[in-house]
């Protein structure tokens, strides 16, 4: 009969390969699905990509980021615009930081007007298909907490690998 020492030996590497891959899926980085059509052209319904959680807890979000946002009822994966603090605006299709024009190549459809100020500790996220997607002019600003972590590396399906910015 094989004794505790056996065992222990035997299968000691496979719990810690265990508690070290599940340590790494929850501070490091995950994979993660696109679900809807929200940030087309840059990513498609179906996209498995890498969830960066370490880097975000580490530098934060910054503008044109690509987040993931935990909704309580599902992730949602948006661009950040609005960092806290600032004041939003979109007037005639053209970003507007704190009342500065500001380069936005990633609203792939005509963006609404609005102007919002983002709170203290909170970022403001639009999807890139801004006619069809729920995000922050719908929810409001999402509390950094709220965010999960920041992605850009797509792995699956193989013809689109790659980072998306």
């Amino acid at each position: 009969m094989k004794g505790f020492n056996y065992y222990f030996k035997e299968y000691f590497s496979y719990v810690i390969i265990i508690i070290l891959v599940l340590l790494f899926k929850k501070f490091v980085a995950t994979p993660i699905k696109v679900n809807g059509s929200s940030m087309f052209d840059t990513l498609h319904d179906g996209d498995i990509m890498i969830l960066n959680i370490f880097d975000y807890h580490l530098s934060g979000a910054k503008r044109f980021d690509i987040v993931v946002i935990d909704d309580g009822d599902e992730y949602l994966i948006k661009r950040v615009i609005g960092l806290p603090g600032e004041t939003i605006e979109y007037k005639d299709n053209q970003l507007y930081v704190n009342g500065k024009k500001i380069k936005d190549n990633y609203g792939s459809e005509k963006t609404e007007d609005f102007k919002t100020k983002v709170p203290k500790d909170s970022y403001y996220a639009l999807g890139d298909n801004r006619t069809n997607s729920r995000d922050s002019r719908y929810y409001g600003a999402f509390h950094k907490k709220k965010i999960l972590g920041k992605t850009k590396l797509i792995i699956f399906p193989f013809n689109r690998f790659g980072n998306k910015k």
